[in-house]
Formats: structure tokens, C-alpha cells, sequence
């Protein structure tokens, strides 16, 4: 009794609450602790310093043409007409077009901007942006079939089933904004792509990491809204016992990753369909905007919507966005490259331009890395007399922002655009240097899936282009 008599009522108010204080922060820690437990999508640290912080990658669909676009051959001008010279030696075809005359350039190469990287008349906007632009000209790949060539640039296979680059940089980084997704694809609505959706899936890794795919408009995402019979109190109740359930669960089967993707999706979801809708609004951005980007022209409105949406996604906090150019045929200009690249380029030139404009003007171009490019390019031979044919085996891509010093072209092919001859860039070097930009070893990436350790870049060596870091 004396003892509890020393003990006033302040100083035993003053402990319990000191008690009481570190029970709620014991709970405050297991909340977390289940919340990064079932959250696969919270941001990671990168292995270095990253260069970039996200990426936008525009997807020329169909293959487009490197020697009417970015890459000038005056020999394939000179030589117009004739047939393949026999030096070239045997060239791998899908319809036996090496025999076919030599297709000349369509449209005149000018030098642009103060660098004087040479960019064809076919693409006057992006033309204005060359000082940005990192130009590699010595791409090439492993397969001449759409599907395949598809699936390699997307996920670094020929074979459908592997995770793609999005999904990859999803797993490998997380995300920065809970409310929406890492990895965001924004499709062409003229058509699927060949190959189709397994190009921008998440393969063997959770199905967290897929892309999502979003639209502009009233309805971003197919069947993400409630019923309308169904209040936004009685949603958030029905997912907090599903929740409940779910964690229970987990709490019971630790390490249970697709579970743990389960239950975040669930909640991603339920974030989604108050973020979504008001991310894709494009009605509040100043006409000036709309006019940058094409809004205000139907040639490129649809285009030009897809663009600033994707920029508005970055701000946001959204770590990858794809978008498709091109419906199930593209830039297949198996018939006529002419008629099929003035169409294709006119829709994408103005609001790719723009994006790169727009991104610099907010300070965004510096930590975001834009990549443009397509599945392959073609042959200089003609194909039907005025098309060209797949070529993987010597092709353009351009790479923009995240610090890159623009106004530089990076190898070379041959005299008539047929081959990669200097300085080649395998398609698995392109995702190790994306991964490195990111902050993200290509090497240390990997996943454990039957009995293999599996990476973007696969078991073959890859190299990072040091030119792009120069």
C-alpha cells in the first residue's frame, strides 16, 4: 500500500500514456510491415544513381523505314533502280525481295539544328528537335516476323511469356504514386498489334506488374467503375472485409507473392477509379497546350490526346508509359512506303514533337528518358515496286531526355541500309542501357522462375551503349 501510495495520479497518467503510446506505435509498424508485405508496387531504391526517373516509350507498330527516315544512304539514291550487288552477299527475306531493284530514299534528308544530324522531310517537328536526340543507327534483331520481333523489343525474347521492359522496371523500382500503376500502356484504338497484349505482360513475374492499359475519355479503364447502384461507402466497405480476408490470409501463408499482388490489386483498383478519371481530363490544360500537341487538328488529335496523356501520367507518378502508333498493320509498308509513311508520320510527328517540347518547358525532359522506335525497319530493295520489306538486321531508334546529350548519331550501317556495320546495338544492349539509365543493373535484375535466374536481358551478354552516357 505504501508504494502504491508514492505513486502520483500525474506521473501514473504520464506512463500509461507513454504505454498506450507505444502500443499504437507497435500497430503503426505491423501496419506497415503488412502494408510492404502486400504492396508490391512501393518504390525501391535503384542500384546507382538513377539518370532517369521514368519513361516514355512510343512504339512505332508495323516497322518503320530507317533509310526514309533517319538514316540517309546516298548510294541507296545513286544506285536507285539496280539490283542488289552481289558483294552484299545473301540476305535473309520473308518473300524473296533481295532479287527486287534497289528503292531509293522517298523524301530528302536535310541537316537539322545545330548538330546537323540528318533527318528526313517525312518528319519536319521531331526534325526541330534533333539537338535532342540520340540517334542510333546500328539497331538490329534476331527475327524478320512481326510477333516475334514484337515480342523481343518488348520483352528481350522472340518467344511469347516473358515479362516486358515495363514490367520489369515495375518490379525492379515499384511505384511513385499508390494511387495508379508503374507500368501504364496507352494502345492504338485503330487495331491490336501483332503479337498483341503478352507484349507489355508481366510473364512470369506477378500480374502487378502488367501493363495497364488506359484510354482517353470518360472511361480510361474498361469495367473499373461500380455499378451505379453501388454508393462509394458501400464499395470502400464490401473492399475493406475482402481486405480483412485477405490479409488474414496472408498473415497465414507469408511469402505467398501472388497473393500479396492479390490483395494490392484489390486496393489499386478501388485508388483507381478516383485517380483515373480525373488523370485523363486533358478539358483543363490551356489551349496552347492542345495546340502543341495537335489537339486542335484531326489529323494528330488522336495521337496528340495519347501524348499528353502520357505526360500528365508522369507527373502523376506513373514510372513507364508505352504508347502504340500504328493499328494491326502500322508502319507495314509492304505496298507503298510512300502513302503509308505520309499517313503514319503525319498523325505522330506534330505531338511527338510537342511531348518533347512540353517536357522540357516544365523541367521534366531532364529526368525522363523517351524512346522512339518500332519492332524493326526494311530493306532498301523494293518490294511490289514502291513497298520494302521486315528488316532486322539494320534499323533506327532514338533515345531523348534523362540527361543525354542530344545532336549525336550513334553507329552505322552499310552503304545501302541493309546491315548494322559500326558500332552494333543488339536489342538486349537497348534494355540494359534503359535499365542503366534507370539506375537499374541489367545483371543484378533477375528472377528465380524454374530452376533459372532469369533477366530482361537474358543469359547472352549484353552491353550497356557508353556513348549514350558520354
Amino acid at each position: 500500500m505504501a508504494a502504491c501510495s508514492q505513486v502520483s495520479r500525474r506521473s501514473f497518467l504520464r506512463s500509461a500514456g507513454s504505454g498506450a503510446g507505444m502500443l499504437a506505435l507497435a500497430g503503426l509498424f505491423a501496419d506497415q510491415q503488412l502494408h510492404a508485405a502486400t504492396n508490391p508496387l512501393a518504390p525501391h531504391e535503384p542500384d546507382f544513381a538513377p539518370r532517369a526517373k521514368r519513361v516514355i516509350w512510343l512504339f512505332m507498330h508495323g516497322g518503320p523505314s530507317q533509310v526514309d527516315l533517319f538514316d540517309p544512304k546516298p548510294d541507296l539514291a545513286k544506285f536507285a533502280g539496280q539490283p542488289l550487288p552481289e558483294s552484299f552477299g545473301q540476305v535473309m527475306t520473308r518473300r524473296d525481295v533481295a532479287k527486287n531493284p534497289l528503292l531509293g530514299p522517298l523524301k530528302p534528308f536535310r541537316p537539322r539544328g545545330e548538330s546537323g544530324i540528318e533527318i528526313s522531310d517525312f518528319l519536319p517537328h521531331i526534325a526541330d528537335c534533333a539537338d535532342d536526340l540520340f540517334v542510333i543507327r546500328s539497331m538490329h534483331g534476331d527475327s524478320v516476323n512481326h510477333p516475334q520481333s514484337v515480342y523481343q523489343v518488348n520483352t528481350g525474347s522472340i518467344l511469347m511469356g516473358k515479362p516486358s521492359v515495363g514490367s520489369w522496371v515495375a518490379y525492379g523500382l515499384g511505384s511513385e504514386n499508390q494511387n495508379m500503376p508503374a507500368f501504364v500502356v496507352l494502345p492504338d484504338p485503330g487495331g491490336g498489334l501483332k503479337g498483341g497484349p503478352p507484349a507489355w505482360g508481366s510473364g512470369f513475374l506477378p500480374a502487378t506488374y502488367q501493363g495497364v492499359t488506359m484510354r482517353p475519355g470518360a472511361t480510361p479503364i474498361l469495367d473499373l467503375r461500380p455499378q451505379k447502384q453501388i454508393a462509394a461507402a458501400q464499395q470502400r466497405n464490401i473492399l475493406d472485409l475482402v481486405q480483412r480476408l485477405n490479409r488474414h490470409h496472408v498473415e497465414q501463408r507469408a511469402g505467398d507473392d501472388e497473393l500479396a499482388a492479390r490483395v494490392s490489386a484489390y486496393e489499386l483498383a478501388f485508388r483507381m477509379q478516383a485517380a483515373a478519371p480525373e488523370l485523363v481530363d486533358i478539358s483543363r490544360e490551356t489551349p496552347q497546350t492542345h495546340s502543341l500537341y495537335g489537339l486542335d487538328d484531326p489529323t494528330t488529335v488522336e495521337f496528340g490526346q495519347r501524348c499528353l496523356l502520357a505526360r500528365r501520367m508522369l507527373e502523376s507518378g506513373v514510372r513507364f508509359v508505352q504508347l502504340y502508333a500504328g493499328d494491326t498493320v502500322g508502319w507495314d509498308a509492304h505496298d507503298d512506303v510512300l502513302k503509308n509513311h505520309s499517313h503514319h508520320c503525319a498523325r505522330t510527328d506534330k505531338p511527338i514533337a510537342g511531348l518533347l517540347k512540353d517536357l522540357r518547358q516544365r523541367g521534366l525532359l531532364d529526368d525522363t528518358l523517351v524512346i522512339w522506335g518500332g519492332e524493326f525497319g526494311r530493306m532498301p530493295m523494293s518490294e511490289q515496286g514502291k513497298g520494302r520489306d521486315h528488316n532486322p538486321w539494320g534499323y533506327s531508334y532514338w533515345l531523348a531526355g534523362a540527361g543525354i546529350q542530344g545532336g549525336r548519331v550513334h553507329g552505322a550501317t552499310d552503304a545501302i541500309g541493309l546491315r548494322a556495320a559500326e558500332d552494333k546495338v543488339h536489342v538486349r544492349d537497348l534494355h540494359a542501357t534503359i535499365l542503366h539509365l534507370l539506375g537499374i543493373d541489367h545483371e543484378s535484375l533477375s528472377v528465380f522462375n524454374h530452376g533459372l535466374e532469369e533477366r530482361l536481358t537474358g543469359p547472352e551478354e549484353a552491353h550497356v551503349v557508353q556513348a549514350v552516357l558520354a
